[in-house]
């Protein structure tokens, strides 16, 4: 296929990657030189504008990779957006983390300008980014999810259909405030167990066969030592960042909100991460919020 692909950050650039490997055609954007050289390198044709993208003759696709709602709004709905210029009947695919609303509204100035969108986020960190293991949560109509699914699947393992626009990311949004509980969680079981004396490999070990077991204490253990492929294990570096997960919470808080449903844990861990980001630790992997538990 030929496929433009807006937003080469930490995810979007090994997606982009992924692509290229599986035989597609790519032009790509991004702000940033470094990204765009790595993907020249790697194959793509590189695009000095979002309008040359969406200008470029006989796209079948675009796929956009972007850090929140607004810049997703300006890309497709600005003024040189990918809506002023797209050709009708190219697919649209969004993989950014957004909130709902925003994720609906595109979708419809999309349709109404003919061209079918879905919001496809995605989950599985950067190492499923770069080992093409991701999950897409797809909202959507069903046919177009069928066109996609084979395309997303270049990407990733798990490509799950929603339902409607904007569902991919009502998805995204519930399991990443999962996800910020259940680290805090175990951040305090593992820093508890230990403080009271048990080595931290026992202490995994028990949970993890056990009711406590979880993605955030097998996988991503926040106790340094305890899993050496985990961010702990590097001074939680790289990963998924502390600021990105504050964004996550707060896009849940919000549609609970909308919603008006009461999300208290949710709320709570969006607290912590603003105080622990506020200390000056907001570049860090969101595992690190277990350093607010040491004395």
């Amino acid at each position: 296929m030929k496929i433009g692909f807006i937003g080469l950050g930490n995810m979007g650039s090994p997606m982009a990657c992924n692509l290229l490997k599986a035989g597609h055609e790519l032009i790509v954007f991004d702000l940033s030189e470094i990204a765009l050289t790595h993907l020249k390198q790697s194959g793509a044709k590189v695009a000095r504008s979002i309008t040359e993208v969406a200008q470029t003759s006989n796209l079948d696709t675009i796929i956009t990779m972007l850090p929140a709602s607004q810049h997703v709004r300006s890309v497709y709905l600005g003024n040189d957006g990918i809506l002023a210029t797209v050709a009708k009947d190219v697919l649209l695919i969004d993989c950014s983390t957004i909130d709902p609303h925003t994720a609906r509204d595109v979708a419809k100035a999309s349709e109404q300008h003919g061209n079918p969108m879905l919001d496809a986020p995605v989950s599985g960190g950067t190492g499923g980014a770069e080992a093409g293991t991701l999950t897409f949560m797809v909202g959507g109509q069903e046919q177009w999810f069928n066109v996609a699914k084979p395309l997303l699947s270049d990407m990733g393992k798990n490509i799950v259909h929603c339902g409607d626009s904007g569902n991919g990311q009502v998805a995204k949004v519930a399991n990443n405030m999962l996800l910020g509980i259940s680290m805090i969680a175990t951040a305090e079981a593992m820093s508890l167990g230990v403080s009271l004396g048990v080595d931290p490999k026992v202490l995994a070990g028990i949970i993890n066969t056990s009711s406590g077991r979880c993605w955030s204490s097998e996988i991503y253990n926040p106790f340094p030592g305890v899993v050496e492929t985990a961010p702990a294990g590097r001074a939680y570096s790289g990963g998924f960042g502390v600021d990105l997960m504050l964004k996550d919470l707060g896009l849940a808080t919000e549609a609970a909100k909308q919603a008006q449903q009461p999300v208290v844990l949710g709320a709570m861990a969006q607290q912590l991460y603003q105080l622990f980001s506020n200390q000056g630790y907001g570049k860090l992997d969101f595992s690190a919020i277990i350093n607010l538990h040491k004395k």
